[in-house]
C-alpha cells in the first residue's frame, strides 16, 4: 500500500435509471468535526469538514427528531467509539519512531 500523504477523495456516480451515488473519503489531519443545534430552526447537526469537502448530517428532512434519527445518531456514536478504539490500539502498537515521524508531519 502506498503512502500518498493527506488528501480528501470525493466521487459522484450517476447512471441512467439509478439514484446518484456520492462518496467522500477523508484521509487528512486537516479534518474538522463539529456538532450542535441550529438556532434558527432547532435541529441537531453533525459536520465533517476539510479544505476540499464538507459533509453535513441532520435530522430526516431537516425536520423534527424521529425514532429513525435517534437510531442513526446511536450508530454514528457507536462507530465513532470503535474508530477511536482502533486508532488508540494501532497507535500504541506503532514503534516510537513511527509515532514521532507521524506527529512531526501533522
Amino acid at each position: 500500500m502506498s503512502n500518498l500523504g493527506p488528501y480528501t477523495y470525493v466521487t459522484m456516480s450517476m447512471r441512467p435509471d439509478s439514484d446518484p451515488h456520492l462518496g467522500v473519503s477523508f484521509y487528512t489531519p486537516g479534518l474538522r468535526i463539529s456538532a450542535g443545534t441550529l438556532a434558527s430552526n432547532p435541529r441537531p447537526y453533525l459536520e465533517f469538514t476539510s479544505h476540499e469537502a464538507h459533509v453535513h448530517i441532520s435530522t430526516t428532512g431537516a425536520g423534527a427528531v424521529t425514532d429513525a434519527d435517534l437510531s442513526t445518531a446511536r450508530e454514528i456514536f457507536n462507530a465513532a467509539a470503535r474508530y477511536l478504539s482502533e486508532c488508540e490500539r494501532l497507535h500504541a502498537e506503532q514503534p516510537a519512531s513511527d509515532q514521532a515521524t507521524n506527529h512531526a508531519a501533522a
